[in-house]
């Protein structure tokens, strides 16, 4: 079983609860959020998007099958922490996965377990997120909460510089179009969704200007996923309106999405509560058909700023209408607020990969996009 030592989780608004610690001994804090998936923790947790946040399961049980190196969506866990009901010591599966505990200490992840998770879950929904601080060194709850007021709040913090690659790598190199991806905090899978269509894939710092990007000759660009506020990152908009023009097909996924909107005009705002999990109902408006989707985002494009022309919103959201997708019909581009690759979670979306690919010129593979009746250029 994970250590009984007492930890403490104290939140902004004065609530402090007491569990068992896991992972390292120590102090953190963050934007506590929420993530309703039953499976996929360690892929949660590597997940670059949620750095500077507290990541709380939903699910009970967290733990079960272990960890392994396979499963990380970046080299290490870029949450701040961890929230659980009960996390177990003893996985089943394969041999040779590591225990949850151990993995969060062998990367120096503070962690809590043994708190009600559901109690939290209602707070916040009703609330709105807050800020906290886990602690398991003996901090006092006056000490704690004092700290959890003062952290930084997640808007205005433009977090992409935090996890984006300090130097430009090839991930892959095949014969099909040559896709050059911005990384804000790029997952691994989605990179794997580009190779997996053979594709060369060339991955760059968030900085990295227009002019560099050409001269990897690129067929297409790709706006990656990223953590904190889109709003604060005036240059990554700046690029983005420069992708935009460039004639090249251009998808951009979470935060990708947003730096995109931004730079054609449009406004993006602070989720009261936003969107963690792997089973967000999102609709088609192209084809009707609905889709169970991957979405991890606190920040959402504002409806009421889209302009007469320039953009079509092409996915809806089905549990707040909140905009999922657009297209950009003077361009050759369009974007996702959730995420198509999934990982964790279901592969309804995965054709807009396709989608995607379809618009290099001469280069399209034979591609299923038809079916769902996406237009995606022109």
């Amino acid at each position: 079983m994970p250590s009984e030592s007492p930890a403490t989780l104290a939140l902004s608004d004065g609530t402090v609860v007491t569990g068992c610690a896991i992972g390292q001994c120590g102090t953190t804090r963050g934007e506590l959020c929420f993530n309703t998936s039953m499976t996929g923790y360690q892929e949660i947790l590597t997940d670059p998007s949620y750095y500077g946040q507290l990541v709380m399961m939903t699910y009970p049980h967290i733990g079960n099958y272990g960890t392994t190196p396979a499963e990380n969506e970046s080299h290490a866990p870029k949450a701040s922490g961890l929230i659980v009901r009960s996390c177990t010591n003893t996985p089943s599966g394969p041999k040779g996965r590591s225990a949850l505990d151990a993995y969060l200490a062998q990367h120096g992840v503070v962690g809590i377990t043994d708190v009600d998770t559901r109690a939290l879950v209602r707070q916040i929904r009703t609330d709105g997120v807050l800020n906290a601080v886990i602690d398991s060194t003996g901090l006092d709850a006056d000490t704690l909460v004092a700290r959890a007021r003062n952290c930084p709040d997640m808007a205005g913090r433009a977090y992409a510089s935090k996890v984006t690659t300090q130097y430009a790598y090839t991930y892959n190199r095949d014969n099909g179009p040559t896709v050059v991806v911005v990384d804000y905090g790029a997952k691994r899978s989605l990179l794997d969704a580009f190779a997996q269509r053979g594709c060369t894939v060339h991955v760059v710092p968030a900085a990295t200007p227009l002019d560099k990007l050409r001269s990897y000759a690129p067929d297409a660009l790709f706006l990656s996923n990223g953590p904190g506020d889109p709003r604060a990152m005036p240059e990554a908009i700046a690029h983005a309106r420069s992708a935009l023009e460039s004639n090249l097909p251009v998808l951009g996924i979470c935060l990708g999405h947003q730096l995109m909107a931004l730079a054609q005009g449009m406004d993006v705002y602070k989720m009261r509560v936003g969107h963690r999990g792997a089973n967000q109902p999102v609709k088609n408006l192209m084809s009707g058909r609905v889709e169970i989707t991957t979405q991890n985002h606190g920040f959402a494009v504002d409806a009421g700023s889209l302009p007469d022309q320039g953009a079509v919103v092409t996915h809806r959201n089905l549990n707040d209408d909140t905009i999922e997708g657009l297209r950009y019909p003077q361009h050759k581009a369009f974007s996702l607020q959730y995420h198509p690759e999934a990982s964790p979670g279901p592969h309804d979306s995965d054709y807009l990969f396709d989608a995607f690919l379809e618009m290099v010129p001469n280069r399209a593979p034979a591609l299923r996009t038809a079916r769902h009746g996406l237009a995606v250029a022109g």
